[in-house]
């Protein structure tokens, strides 16, 4: 870029020239993903739990294995987890949500359909995705349990030592 440059197109050369190929890229907005039914659907996923999940446009009813989502879940702290996707998108009761999950315990397979519900949201309105991210919905939690191994009672613990 030491001589001189006349016009825009000669300008932005010059610079993808100096950047190695590498310009600044716009970016596309996202498009919406949707079946043909209207639904949109992800996959969601929490210690050894694995939630599908489906959403669509509704009266905010949810199913979980075929059941009402008070029947499944019956600890309010697991129907709370299951309804903060919505209320951190400012979307409460316009979602219906249709859940399949295997694995894990109640409060793993509460966390895959959050995060199930969570990524369906994103897909189907994508301008949901920057309060979804930044309240950490989108983001798996890896956190599982550690194995057993051989010569512990436990993954860390040690059988009882016995002096005599």
């Amino acid at each position: 870029m030491a001589d001189q440059v006349t016009s825009l197109d000669e300008l932005a050369k010059a610079v993808t020239d100096d950047l190695g190929g590498a310009a600044m890229v716009e970016e596309t907005p996202r498009e919406p993903v949707r079946d043909e039914f209207g639904r949109s659907y992800a996959t969601g996923k929490r210690k050894d739990a694995v939630a599908r999940v489906w959403i669509k446009p509704g009266s905010g009813k949810v199913t979980v294995n075929g059941k009402e989502m008070n029947a499944y879940f019956a600890r309010p702290v697991l129907q709370m987890i299951l309804a903060q996707p919505f209320t951190v998108a400012g979307v409460e009761g316009e979602f219906d949500v249709q859940a399949t999950v295997k694995g894990g315990g109640l409060s793993g397979q509460a966390g895959a359909v959050k995060h199930g519900i969570s990524k369906a949201l994103q897909l189907y309105d994508p301008s949901l995705r920057g309060a979804l991210k930044a309240a950490g919905f989108l983001t798996r939690d890896s956190r599982v349990v550690e194995r057993k191994k051989y010569g512990k009672r436990k993954a860390r613990r040690s059988f009882q030592f016995s002096k005599r």
